[in-house]
């Protein structure tokens, strides 16, 4: 009933047998290698010889003696080891479910999944959750047991969006918005708008994420409720980031950072990742869309170092992450090969499946960039393919342009130009307007490479106006470039030029001295 490893103390506590006839009981089982020790004293312990003993003299028990014994488990090691509960969390959970102590079952599965979150053990964590609300189920319904239905979604969500499984997080978090109308609960109301906020954003439907993100900051505001507006407004910048409106996002999430003032190390507020951590890095990646690399640079570092004297693997690979991506667009290749390539490690060691994703394909396109050309393109494939099977939206769009890039510096012309076509339209439905910029430039250079010149100048400049109405200063110069170059084949020299030199002046003010040296190159192409 205890398990396949028995403490012999739990054994004395549960057998209700005198200690001789208890140890001559274990005596002859070992004898007959039934049992074997496994530690010694004072610490001592069995185990069954073979699963199957255990298995099948378990069988043999009727089930209410059973449900009735594993009840009293849980009461002898509640007794035995009052100081040492967290660390039987596990064993306790257990024999409550089998001992349909529901609500006891319930709170030591929570504390069991919360215990697995902390070591970023995430299916684990999704197991323990999954159990304690099937455990949740047989309570009664009490307000105090629906709000506890609540909060156990948000746990498992928690769990679940590391692992990338974003369609059982939104069935979950409609869940939690039901049971929150139904109670009138407005904090926990928020809460699940919040959670749904960030999960359509990642999903790729930032303006449907705007809807819930503005009611998340309403209730937040309403209540006064300071963690709440923190994360609201946070969440609600990076939806607007989504969309390319960097004004708003950069307002809200400068907010987020200053309601969390004298508190930077404060718990993650229902964020996955710590919520000081993640509004500095969103900082870096807003800069980085609109060129002030220098700023970026310094909010990316200093949400490494919260990261890293916080020991949250989640949040450091998340800020790898977005400072990789602005050292990626500045041209600094090298710092960005080793920001992914930390990522990489940091996403399997910690079983972070979207994380996995965005450092690949980012590794495979700054290898491209640097010249490694053929690993590039594999580890691009790679990606695309797991962020298609998972449903990761936000970044698919980017890697669609990423991984054309790639494929114009292979010289395949013919899945440059699908990856091209693919990146706008997706980008284009889901009112991801960055990346739609980005991809319009890249559909430009790919129909000048297949010689449709008036057709690429349009996609050009259709990148161009909608790159400068967001304020994405990189894009906008690289623009320039692939107009000078396809003014240059159509005759229009005097053009190229003055699109060269614009180029030129912006990478100069940007300091992009990679993008720089391409510049150059062009312009010697000139008679």
């Amino acid at each position: 009933m205890i398990g396949k490893n028995v403490p012999f103390a739990l054994l004395q506590e549960t057998a209700e047998l005198p200690d001789e006839a208890l140890r001559g009981g274990l005596d002859r089982l070992r004898a007959a290698e039934f049992l074997y020790e496994t530690g010694l004293f004072p610490d001592l312990e069995y185990a069954f010889k073979h699963a199957l003993i255990h298995e099948v003299t378990y069988s043999t028990l009727l089930n209410e003696r059973r449900r009735a014994l594993h009840a009293h488990i849980v009461g002898a090691i509640e007794r035995f080891y009052p100081n040492r509960l967290i660390e039987n969390v596990e064993r306790l959970a257990h024999h409550a479910a089998r001992g349909e102590l529901w609500g006891k079952a319930v709170t030591y599965f929570r504390q069991a999944g919360q215990k697995a979150l902390a070591r970023s053990a995430n299916r684990e964590a999704v197991s323990c959750f999954e159990q304690a609300l099937a455990a949740q189920r047989h309570l009664p319904e009490t307000r105090e047991t629906l709000e506890q239905a609540i909060d156990l979604r948000f746990d498992l969500r928690a769990a679940l969006y590391p692992l990338g499984e974003f369609e059982r997080i939104e069935g979950r978090l409609r869940e939690a918005e039901g049971l929150g109308i139904r109670l009138d609960d407005q904090r926990r109301l928020g809460q699940a708008f919040v959670h749904m906020c960030m999960n359509l954003w990642t999903t790729g439907q930032p303006t449907q994420a705007l809807a819930f993100g503005r009611s998340a900051r309403g209730i937040a505001e309403s209540l006064g409720d300071v963690p709440l507006q923190a994360t609201a407004n946070h969440h609600l910048g990076v939806a607007y980031l989504g969309t390319g409106d960097y004004p708003h996002a950069e307002d809200l999430v400068r907010r987020a950072l200053s309601l969390l003032e004298g508190n930077q190390n404060q718990p993650r507020l229902g964020t996955v990742g710590i919520l000081s951590v993640m509004a500095r890095v969103h900082l870096t990646w807003i800069s980085a869309d609109q060129g002030r690399f220098s700023e970026g640079v310094v909010h990316g570092r200093e949400g490494i170092r919260l990261a890293e004297a916080l020991d949250h693997p989640y949040s450091l690979a998340y800020a790898c992450w977005i400072l990789g991506y602005l050292q990626t667009t500045y041209g600094a290749l090298t710092s960005a090969v080793g920001l992914f390539e930390r990522g990489v490690a940091l996403s399997r060691e910690w079983n972070l499946s979207f994380f996995s994703i965005l450092h690949t394909g980012s590794l495979g396109y700054a290898y491209a960039l640097s010249g490694r050309v053929a690993e590039g393109v594999l580890l691009l494939e790679q990606s695309l393919s797991a962020s298609e099977t998972m449903g990761f939206g936000v970044a698919r769009s980017l890697i669609l342009a990423f991984s054309g890039e790639a494929y114009v510096l292979a010289d395949r012309r013919q899945g440059a130009l699908e990856f091209a076509g693919r990146a706008v339209s997706l980008a284009h439905d889901r009112g991801q307007r960055p990346y739609e910029a980005r991809a319009l430039r890249l559909l430009g250079e790919v129909t000048a490479w297949h010689d449709k010149l008036e057709r690429a100048d349009r996609h050009y400049h259709d990148a161009l106006a909608l790159a400068e109405e967001l304020g994405m200063r990189p894009p906008v110069a690289h623009c320039y470039i692939g107009l000078g170059n396809l003014d240059r084949r159509l005759g229009k020299f005097d053009e190229a030029q003055k699109h060269l030199t614009t180029a030129t002046t912006m990478y100069r003010e940007m300091d992009m001295q990679f993008w720089l040296e391409q510049t150059a190159a062009e312009r010697k192409r000139l008679p």
